[in-house]
């Protein structure tokens, strides 16, 4: 088996890439990074460090590469079998032309075996979306074939890939938490489910979706901004501090309660599964920054994503949600000249005033009764009164 995976970055290479490799798939990168697909095109393998308790250096073999601006891409999505991304939700529209070709000059050459794609980003219905985009550019004519013989699987990844730098130099070394979780919707594969260790296809793939995107999405965003605003450099060292580890728990309990309620998950597990993120966050040997994690606050901010979404499934259950404002509220205080979104953030903010511009970020009408909360919890931070 075959697979064409778009992003040699470091959870393509430390979690994808891996999780193929190792199920025996041969998987080629199609990155821009010149310099990182030479190399892999050169040693057809990499070294991985799984860190945590039992920390491991493990090779992943059996790869290949080639830039994905160029026409090869094409020919290579004529032949494989599957097709994974980890490129960024901002980037799935930059490679749909591409794809549309490839999956063009698949029918051109009469290739009628199954091809599933699978974009692997933090995002909900990512491969949904990337459908969207990639049918932009397929004919009319060609569109029943496709659908009859490309399947588009939406999923859920988790597994926490900080950037890290090699003790040797080494720039395909990755390093990566022992933890992973990849969560596919079985419906959607055409043909049959390869078989994967460490992929997980499930019927209700929404539930899992949404835990992950209420759970450690939002409880990692939570405390980058927390740390970020009190000036912690690192995850780890921001959920060591108390005060932050308390609304990052609360935060967590506020979305779980909403998940609770809208997939019947059971209360005492979800609780461990909140207290396994929290031990992840504390990991000794991952340094992940607050200002990475804490990166385009504005699309963390929208009506779908981790911050705004479980507080609108806290309005639809009337339950609490203190510690989610709290975490909304530092990330409106988010100033990372580095950021382009948090200097336009700033910049609709200092322009409009807090109120108009989270509700115009966030999709939340202004005479919701938590927006005077939030202008409230965003002042005394100004204020330096938080």
């Amino acid at each position: 088996m075959q697979a064409l995976h778009f992003g040699a970055g470091n959870i393509g290479r430390g979690f994808i890439g891996k999780l193929l490799s190792d199920a025996g798939i041969h998987v080629t990168f199609a990155d821009v990074n010149q310099q990182v697909i030479d190399e892999l095109a050169k040693r057809h393998q990499y070294p991985v460090n799984v860190v945590g308790e039992n920390s491991t250096m493990e090779i992943v073999r059996n790869v290949d590469a080639i830039n994905s601006t160029s026409d090869e891409v094409i020919n290579y999505i004529a032949k494989v079998d599957l097709v994974t991304t980890a490129v960024g939700p901002q980037i799935l529209a930059r490679i749909a032309p591409t794809v549309a070709k490839g999956i063009i000059a698949r029918h051109q050459q009469g290739n009628n075996a199954p091809l599933n794609i699978i974009a692997c980003e933090n995002m909900v219905r990512g491969t949904s979306q990337f459908k969207q985009e990639i049918f932009k550019t397929i004919p009319d004519d060609l569109h029943h074939w496709v659908n009859s013989h490309i399947g588009f699987v939406d999923s859920a990844v988790d597994r926490i890939v900080p950037p890290a730098t090699s003790k040797t130099g080494d720039i395909l070394e990755v390093t990566v938490e022992t933890f992973c979780e990849w969560i596919v919707d079985k419906n959607q594969f055409i043909g049959p489910i390869p078989a994967i260790k460490g992929m997980e296809p499930v019927d209700n793939l929404m539930a899992f979706v949404e835990r992950k995107l209420f759970t450690l999405n939002t409880g990692h965003a939570i405390t980058a901004y927390l740390g970020y605003y009190h000036n912690i450099a690192t995850i780890r060292e921001a959920i060591l501090v108390d005060r932050i580890r308390d609304v990052v728990r609360g935060a967590m309990e506020e979305s779980g309660q909403v998940l609770i309620k809208r997939y019947q998950f059971d209360p005492t597990k979800h609780q461990a599964y909140i207290e396994k993120i929290l031990t992840r966050f504390e990991n000794p040997y991952l340094h992940d920054d607050t200002a990475r994690v804490g990166r385009q606050p504005m699309r963390k901010l929208a009506t779908g994503d981790r911050l705004i979404k479980p507080l609108l499934g806290t309005f639809e259950h009337q339950l609490t949600n203190s510690n989610l404002l709290i975490g909304i509220a530092a990330a409106l205080n988010y100033r990372n000249h580095e950021d382009e979104q948090a200097v336009d953030l700033a910049n609709q903010i200092a322009q409009h005033g807090i109120t108009q511009a989270f509700c115009s970020i966030s999709g939340i009408e202004n005479d919701n009764p938590i927006v005077p909360q939030i202008e409230q919890l965003y002042t005394a931070m100004q204020n330096h009164q938080y």
